[in-house]
C-alpha cells in the first residue's frame, strides 16, 4: 500500500490541476486599454455600462447594475425593495454567511429555514411555516451552482405576495428548466469574488425584469444620486458600491469563457459523480433534474467518517490537501458561527434588541447536519481531464484505505 503524502508518500495527485483564476492577454489587454483610456470610474467609461448588457442578456434579463460585490448586492435590492427595520427575510440556513448578514446590514431580521438533504438548496417543504406577517423577501440561495426548487418557492412566494432575490453568487450561467436563473421573479445577487465562476479579485451584479427596482438599486449604490443628477442632489441613505472601469473590462472577457468552462465542469462532475457514487462514506450532492445547467461552483459531498475508521472531517480534508486536492470543510449552519452565537450585531443592532430572535434556539437539522459533514473541492478540480478527475477518486480511495489499515495517519 502506497503511503499517504503526509506520511512520507507520494501524493496521489500526479500533476497541477488548473490554476484559478484564469487569464490570458485579453484580460492584460482589456484593462490596459482601459488604464490608457484615462476613464477608470463607470459615470465617465463605458465598460460597466456594456458589462451590465452582457451578462444581463447572457441570462435572459432585461436590466443589471454592477456593484462593489456580491454582499452588498443584496444589501441594495433589499432597499431597494423596500425592506424596512426590523422586517423578516427568510434565508436558508446553510450558505456562506453574507446571505444572513447582509439582511442584518439593512435593520431586517433573517429568519432561518433548513436546506433540502440531497441538493442542500432552501427547502421549500419547510418554507411556509417559515412566514409571517413581518416578511418581507425571500433569498433562495443556488449552493455550489444548484438551483433550489425555484418552482415550489415561487408558487409560494406569490401565493403570499413576496419578492424572490435569488442568491446566485456561485450559479453564473444555471439554468432551471431551459431557462438561465437570476430574474425568475424580482431579482438575482451574483458575486465575482476570487473564487467564484467569473472574476475580477472582487464584484458584484443585481439582475431583474424591472426597470424601476433596478434605478432604485442603482441609487442606493451611487450614495443616493440619480444617474442623470449633475447638481448633487442626493436623494436616500445610500452607499458607493459602484463596479470600477477595470473590474468590469476583466469581467467581461471572463464572460467569453464562461459557457465552455461551464460544458467542461458538467462533463467532469458526472464522471467524478460516477467514480465516487460506490465508494464507501461519500455521498455527492444530489441533482434535481429539473436543473438542466449546474455550472458547479464547487463540488460538494457527505463525508461519513465511520467508512474511515472515524478520521475526522477536518483531518481528511488535511490528508486530501497533502495528496494534491484541494479541499475544504463547508460552511457551518448560518446561526452556529460566532456572530450569532455571540450576537455580534453592531452597529446595526443591539444584542438585546427584542426584535431578534434567540437564535440560540434556532433548529435547522439538515442544515446543520450538511454543515457537519460535508466536504468540498475547488471548481478548478473540474476544468482539468479525465486523469485528473480519476486522481481525486484514488485519492479519497487512498485515504480511507490507509484509515482502515494498521498504518496511522499522520
Amino acid at each position: 500500500m502506497q503511503n499517504l503524502s503526509l506520511n512520507g508518500g507520494t501524493a496521489a495527485k500526479s500533476k497541477p490541476f488548473p490554476e484559478w483564476p484564469m487569464f490570458d492577454e485579453r484580460e492584460i489587454a482589456a484593462v490596459t486599454a482601459v488604464v490608457e483610456s484615462r476613464q477608470w470610474w463607470r459615470t465617465t467609461g463605458t465598460q460597466v455600462k456594456e458589462f451590465e448588457k452582457e451578462f444581463a442578456a447572457y441570462h435572459g434579463a432585461k436590466f443589471a447594475v454592477a456593484v462593489t460585490n456580491g454582499t452588498q448586492a443584496i444589501e441594495l435590492a433589499l432597499a431597494a425593495l423596500g425592506v424596512s427595520p426590523g422586517d423578516e427575510v427568510i434565508v436558508p440556513a446553510f450558505s456562506f454567511i453574507s446571505t444572513a448578514t447582509a439582511v442584518l446590514c439593512v435593520n431586517a431580521v433573517p429568519i432561518f429555514v433548513d436546506v433540502h438533504p440531497d441538493t442542500y438548496c432552501l427547502d421549500p417543504a419547510k418554507l411556509e411555516a417559515a412566514i409571517t406577517p413581518r416578511t418581507r423577501a425571500i433569498i433562495p440561495v443556488h449552493m455550489a451552482g444548484h438551483v433550489a426548487n425555484m418552482d415550489a418557492i415561487l408558487e409560494i412566494a406569490d401565493r403570499y405576495d413576496l419578492p424572490v432575490v435569488e442568491d446566485a453568487a456561485h450559479a453564473h450561467g444555471a439554468e432551471w428548466k431551459n431557462k438561465r436563473i437570476g430574474a425568475l421573479q424580482q431579482a438575482g445577487i451574483f458575486s465575482f469574488q476570487a473564487g467564484k465562476l467569473m472574476t475580477a479579485g472582487e464584484g458584484g451584479l443585481i439582475l431583474s425584469d424591472d426597470e424601476e427596482f433596478i434605478e432604485r438599486c442603482f441609487l442606493f449604490g451611487n450614495c443616493g444620486r440619480p444617474r442623470t443628477d449633475r447638481t448633487y442632489q442626493h436623494c436616500v441613505l445610500g452607499s458607493n458600491c459602484r463596479m470600477s472601469e477595470l473590474h468590469a473590462a476583466m469581467l467581461r472577457v471572463q464572460l467569453e469563457r464562461l459557457d465552455e468552462q461551464i460544458e467542461r465542469r458538467e462533463l467532469n462532475a458526472s464522471l467524478l459523480d460516477q467514480m465516487l457514487n460506490d465508494l464507501p462514506g461519500i455521498i455527492p450532492q444530489g441533482r434535481d433534474p429539473r436543473v438542466t445547467r449546474h455550472p458547479h461552483y464547487m463540488y460538494m459531498f457527505r463525508y461519513d467518517k465511520t467508512a474511515f475508521n472515524e478520521m475526522s472531517r477536518q483531518l481528511f480534508v488535511d490528508t486530501l490537501i497533502a495528496e494534491g486536492i484541494p479541499a475544504f470543510v463547508a460552511y457551518p449552519a448560518m446561526y452556529r458561527t460566532p456572530v450569532f452565537v455571540n450576537r455580534a450585531f453592531g452597529p446595526h443592532w443591539r444584542s438585546d434588541d427584542p426584535l431578534l430572535p434567540d437564535y440560540s434556539k434556532a433548529s435547522c437539522p439538515v442544515g446543520e447536519e450538511i454543515g457537519e459533514t460535508v466536504v468540498w473541492l475547488h471548481h478548478r478540480v473540474l476544468l482539468g481531464d479525465e486523469e485528473d478527475v480519476s486522481e481525486i477518486a484514488e485519492a479519497i480511495e487512498k485515504i480511507r484505505a490507509h484509515s482502515r489499515s494498521a498504518v496511522a495517519v499522520a
